[in-house]
Parts: C-alpha cells; structure tokens; sequence
C-alpha cells in the first residue's frame, strides 16, 4: 500500500516492504544457499538464529552485517539462473517505461528495463517471485525477460521514472467522497473535512480505501518489535500489506479512535470498542472497530461490514437450487425456530442476514437482537445488546414479544434463558431465526438440551438446522480445467461415473482477482430438516450419532458433500473442501 506520510515536512513514498520479509518463510534454505557459496559460516547462522526476533533469521544476518541484502538477491538470482543487474547508472527510455502502467509498477515492484528483438526485459526485486512473473506475462500479454536486482535498486528508478506515490495516493483519495462521515451533523462533517490534508488522515485513508479495494473483511494493525505489521483478510486469508513505519503507530491509533468518536485516545491499558462510518463513492462502510493493549502497544482489528451484502440472494450466498428450495420452504413457516451453525467465521451472520432480506416485505414485522448491530436494514427493527445498562438478550427477548413481530432473529442463542425464550416464543407463533456454535448440524440439538431446553421442547419448536462453512469461490474470467489428483478423489470420495460429466476447474490468476485465482466466498451446507420421527427420537434422549444417521436417511448431505457438488460443478477446488471440512468423516 503506497501512502503519503509526513517525512521532514513533505510528502514522500513509503518503500514497499522489505525483500527479507517476504521470503522470511524460506529463511532456513536461503540460509544454506548462501552458506554453500561461502557467504556464510555454521558458525554464523547459528549465532544469528539464537538472536533472531520475529523479523527471522536472514534479517538479522544483515543486521549484523554479516551479508547484505544484495549478497542474498544475487544468490538468490544465480540459484533461479537469472541475471542479476546492477541499476547504478541505469537509463530507461520512456517508451520503454510506458509499457508498465504506474499502478502496475508499483504493486508488482517492477520496472521494464529494455526490448530486446521484441522481448520485454523486466527487474523485479525478488528472484522466487514466481506469482508476480505469472500475473505480469498474463497481464501484458508478451513475452518477457525476468531479471532481477536489489529492492532498493528498483524502488528509486520508479519514484524516477513514474513518480512519487503521492499523486497515485491523491487520485484514489478523490474516489471518496469529501471525507468520512460518522453520523453525525453537517457542521462535524465539514470541520472533519477541514482536516483532510494532514498526512497522517490521508494515511489512515488510503489504508481503509486500499483494504476496501482488494475486498478485504478485516483490517489488523499490529506493533512488533522493529516495525508496524498491517495485515488484510481476503476471502478468509490474511494477506500482509505495505506498512507504514513503526513510529506512525501512535498516530495511526489516536487517528482511528477519534474517527471512531467512541473511543478514548488517552486509554491505552484497556480494550476498547468503536465504530466508524465512512463512503467511498455512493456506497457506505462501516467499521467495527477493536483495540487490544499487548506489550509492544495497541493492536487493532477493523472488521468491514459492506452494507451492499446485505442484498445477497440465497444464490448468493452458495445454496444451489435443491437447497435454496429446502431453505425457502423453511424460512416461510409460521412458526419454529431455524438455527445456524458453525464456527466463528462461517458466514452464519451473512447468512441470517440475507434470509431476513428474503423475507422483509411490507406485511411482515421483523426485530432483531444483536449484540452488536452488525448491519442497519431499512425495514426491520433491530434492537442492539447493552449488558451495561441491563439490556441483555433476555430483557429484550421479553420486550420485543410486546411489540407482535412475526419474525424474530436473535444473534447468538447463548443461555438457558435467551433459549428458552426462544423456545416459548416459537411455540406462540413466531418464527425465531439464531445461531450456534456446533460444528455439524445434528449436534444442535444435543446443544439445546446442553444449555437446559427440555428435549419435548426442543422436539416442538426446532424445525430446521442448517451447518455451513466457508470455501473460496473460483474466479469466474480466470479459471481453467483441470483433473482431480487421486487423492483428492479418495479424501472427497468421489467415484469416476461422478467424473464424466464434471467441470472441475482450478485457479490460475488474473487482473480482475489480483493475481489470486479466486474472488469471494460461497457457503458450504448442511441442512437437518426435523420431522416427525426426528422429534421422537429427541424426545426419546437418542444419540446425535442416531440424530445424524437418521438424517442421512433423509437425503441430508454432509458439508464434504455440498462441497463436492460444487467442485465438480467448477465454482471452488478440491484443496479448498477438503481443507474446510477436516472434521467430516462421512
């Protein structure tokens, strides 16, 4: 993430992360490179390796002064068998330089260099940036000629030929409106926006814009020893990012907390929680905001709620048409309770959310308990926690069936008493959307009667439950065909008549997904629908072993198998199923 700070008065770039950083996973390896060239001694890793902090070994080894980052780039180059080139005095003609679009020369680190007899020579800065390669052929659609030379090197020939950063930073802070905007009165917005050109705002910024952009769902900030870490979740990995240096913590989380008008900028012993509104074009963000006081400072996490997801559709979300039409039937009863589950991080509040979407029509009251409101919904009354002044989910539970809803989603079933409400509140005619944390859907029900349900009330007032967990979705303008491996095909079971008409396909990368292969997340499902010799078997105490048997009988489908139809379908791979579903032994 390139972005403006405050160096000596002026606006400079920040460098792209150091070379060492991103090959630190391979640090034991290079190490043993260099020392077969006679770089290095055992004696000398050893040492470094006993001093090493969490930036890794081959960092300290350079700051100890015993290689230097060239040393490593050249080593590197010659075990790879690419050429290593010296930029000292290096002149580039601009046709040349035009061939990479700015954007482009500052993301992938680099610089085109020549055309020799039609073939591009390109400098990157790391010789094992294998993806980086990829992404740049796809993208230019040539051919060209990888060599490579040291990051600091390349660094100064963009800022030379391209430009600082600053004027990319100001162009893509144009794309948001004239400023954050919090809520608040007209008078607070224009004085916000009075600030808009101190450094540190336009950092603070181009982060939440560049984490918007690449689709992120959390922001995390955190303060190591030697430097600031900035780390983007996209499509449930995290990604580390460009950082700013480690001084700006300070600044970066006072930044953050005054956005965030909830929060204190003098107390840094204990968490706290906030929330920020901003737009970025016509679309607005919110932000829940976390910090968390750790020995080396504040640590914070943003979680990016994009209020536009909240108009998913149920094919969205990944039910394919069998289930969506099993889900519908469900959610359009008059009454029960339909329970999802999973592990934080399933997708379970995304799913709640895009049923309520499906059901808010002008002849239906819909209230909500949450704790917090992730998403404001126009049309449907949501009530958030507050345990500090009583408002707990129970008290409101007891409230809000004052107030003749039809439907009723809680957050998070937690309590005897938040379920029983539930229970009592089903059984009086409203339908009662929430979650659990189980990691199937059968163990619902064992759940319940955990908490202190009566199994004949958990029989009487469950109708559904649905497992779901989360797998990348495959980009649809960059994958291609491919096989399953034979072990993919015995881990997902599948048979070779399952094969014949298949459509399995694999990642490959491209502008639009970033070089990724895939772009999103679709849910993977389980869905336990209770009937009539189910609610016997609860009422009789029976195992959730018995409960899952049953529901196989029934034509349920395990999360490995939804998540099979979908790779044999070509909309996720095989490494990402098996991956999300460890737990399934079916």
């Amino acid at each position: 993430m390139a972005a403006c700070v405050d160096f000596g008065g002026k606006l400079s770039y920040i460098s792209p992360p150091l070379f060492l950083s991103r090959v630190a996973h391979q640090d034991d390896n290079i190490a043993e490179i260099l020392r077969d060239l006679g770089l290095l001694t055992r004696g000398q890793i050893e040492a470094a390796r006993a001093s090493a902090d969490e930036e890794g070994l081959l960092a300290e080894l350079v700051k100890q002064g015993v290689v230097s980052e060239e040393d490593i780039v050249r080593a590197l180059a010659s075990q790879n068998s690419m050429e290593f080139v010296d930029l000292g005095d290096t002149h580039v003609e601009k046709s040349v330089i035009d061939l990479i679009e700015a954007d482009d020369a500052r993301r992938y680190h680099a610089l085109p260099l020549a055309v020799r007899d039609g073939v591009l020579v390109v400098a990157l800065d790391d010789p094992m940036a294998m993806q980086r390669m990829d992404d740049l052929t796809f993208k230019l659609k040539r051919e060209i000629e990888f060599v490579c030379s040291t990051p600091e090197a390349i660094r100064k020939l963009i800022i030379k030929h391209y430009g600082s950063a600053d004027d990319a930073s100001s162009e893509l802070l144009k794309t948001m409106s004239s400023g954050p905007s919090f809520g608040g009165d007209e008078d607070d917005a224009d004085e916000e926006g009075d600030e808009g050109d101190a450094p540190i705002i336009k950092l603070v910024s181009m982060l939440l814009l560049e984490a918007h952009t690449n689709r992120a769902s959390d922001i995390h900030i955190e303060p190591l020893e030697s430097k600031l870490r900035v780390r983007f979740r996209i499509d449930g990995v995290l990604q580390e990012m460009q950082s700013p240096p480690r001084r700006l913590h300070g600044a970066i989380i006072s930044r953050l907390k005054i956005m965030s008008r909830s929060m204190s900028i003098a107390e840094k012993r204990l968490p706290q929680d906030g929330r920020i509104q901003i737009r970025v074009g016509d679309k607005g963000i919110d932000l829940r905001v976390s910090t968390i006081p750790t020995v080396r400072g504040e640590s914070v996490v943003m979680r990016i709620l994009d209020k536009t997801s909240l108009m998913l559709g149920l094919p969205d979300l990944g039910f394919l048409s069998d289930d969506q039409a099993k889900f519908e039937q469900c959610i359009n009863l008059p009454d029960g309770i339909i329970l999802v589950t999973g592990p934080t991080g399933s997708g379970k509040t995304t799913t709640l959310y895009g049923s309520l979407n499906y059901m808010n029509k002008p002849d239906r009251k819909l209230i909500t308990v949450e704790d917090p409101v992730e998403y404001q919904m126009n049309g449907i009354n949501q009530v958030p926690v507050n345990t500090s002044i009583g408002m707990t989910f129970p008290a409101a539970l007891r409230s809000i069936l004052r107030q003749a809803p039809n439907i009723i989603m809680i957050g998070e079933i937690r309590d005897h008493e938040t379920a029983s409400i539930a229970v009592n509140a089903s059984l009086t005619g409203h339908l009662v959307l929430s979650t659990l944390h189980t990691n199937d859907a059968p163990s619902a029900i064992a759940r319940l009667v955990d908490i202190g349900v009566k199994p004949f009330l958990v029989s009487s007032s469950v109708r559904a439950v649905v497992a779901q967990r989360l797998v990348r979705r495959l980009c649809p303008k960059c994958k291609i065909p491919s096989e399953l491996t034979e072990y993919e095909m015995h881990a997902l079971q599948i048979d070779a008549a399952q094969i014949g008409e298949a459509h399995v396909m694999r990642p490959h990368g491209c502008e639009a997904c970033r070089g990724k292969g895939y772009k999103g997340r679709m849910g993977i499902f389980e869905m336990f629908i209770v009937d009539d010799e189910v609610r016997h078997m609860i009422n009789n105490n029976e195992s959730t072993i018995a409960l899952r048997q049953r529901a196989r009988e029934l034509g349920m489908r395990t999360l490995r198998e939804d998540g099979v139809r979908k790779v044999l379908a070509g909309m996720t791979t095989a490494e990402e199923v098996i991956s999300t579903t460890m737990s399934d032994l079916d």
